[in-house]
């Protein structure tokens, strides 16, 4: 790493800070993403400790939070951009509900203390054990083998299976914050689960629509290839059936075309 340089990560990528320098890895998703501002921080915390900065600002839902845990559980500063400057509340939200924050304000004032702390010495402040789940996690990140690392190790197994491999979910517990992470790696703040839950339930909801539809238009081909054949009684089952089953289906057309299904309507924010 340079001075006075300015590193972006790149897409399908996590970026990690390692003793060696920055690492690129495709290491499991985290909160639904690759690249994820939580592998990032968390390599930091664990290599550097009390060196690391760590500054959320405008996002949505609650990514950033788990790695400014992190950070802050090795001594590190954490910094926030206050909510009502914010474009989108939610990450400076979630960071400020789960984590002990030094600093909230506007990015002006965010800026200033951040020029300020990079030229502060570190030396006279007290050393932070580098916890092991994070390290295990950092592993799992660089290398991708959940199991090896001691993925089971991380916490108690949840009642909830993994969205992108469906594998059993261990739940960990830091401070108020509760996250999953399954044997394959894959990891999820409680927002980012319930999002993947549902995407899976819309997913299905559509996927039954198109089915039923399909069951409809087959029976009423059905049965005009039953009158051409002189299969009255054959047709006229199959017309009975695709009419049934069109009826039936209108309360499922109703419920996936609902904005309320999932808690979106004018008055709140739903997950």
């Amino acid at each position: 790493m340079e001075a006075r340089t300015v590193y972006v990560a790149i897409a399908d990528r996590h970026l990690m800070i390692t003793e060696d320098g920055i690492r690129l890895t495709r290491g499991p998703k985290e909160c639904r993403v690759r690249p994820a501002v939580d592998v990032l921080f968390r390599s930091a915390a664990v290599n550097y400790g009390a060196r690391v900065i760590g500054v959320i600002l405008s996002s949505a839902l609650d990514d950033g939070t788990a790695g400014m845990w992190a950070i802050k559980d090795r001594g590190g500063l954490t910094y926030v951009q206050d909510p009502g400057e914010a474009m989108l509340s939610s990450m400076p939200d979630s960071a400020i509900a789960h984590v002990d924050i030094d600093l909230v304000g506007p990015t002006s004032v965010l800026a200033t203390s951040l020029s300020k702390a990079v030229g502060t010495p570190i030396a006279d402040q007290p050393k932070h054990d580098v916890n092991t789940r994070h390290v295990i996690e950092s592993v799992i990140s660089l290398k991708g083998n959940g199991l090896e690392a001691g993925v089971m190790e991380l916490g108690k197994v949840s009642q909830f299976t993994c969205p992108d491999c469906h594998g059993v979910l261990v739940q960990i517990e830091e401070g108020t914050i509760v996250r999953f992470r399954c044997h394959t790696g894959h990891a999820f703040s409680m927002k980012s689960l319930i999002c993947e839950v549902n995407e899976a339930i819309d997913t299905g909801l559509w996927d039954t629509l198109r089915a039923v539809e399909e069951r409809i238009l087959l029976l009423r081909q059905m049965a005009e290839q039953a009158t051409v054949v002189g299969a009255a009684n054959d047709a006229a089952e199959c017309a009975l059936q695709a009419d049934l089953a069109e009826k039936r289906l209108r309360p499922l057309r109703a419920l996936v075309l609902d904005p309320k299904l999932f808690g979106h309507d004018d008055d709140k924010q739903g997950w």
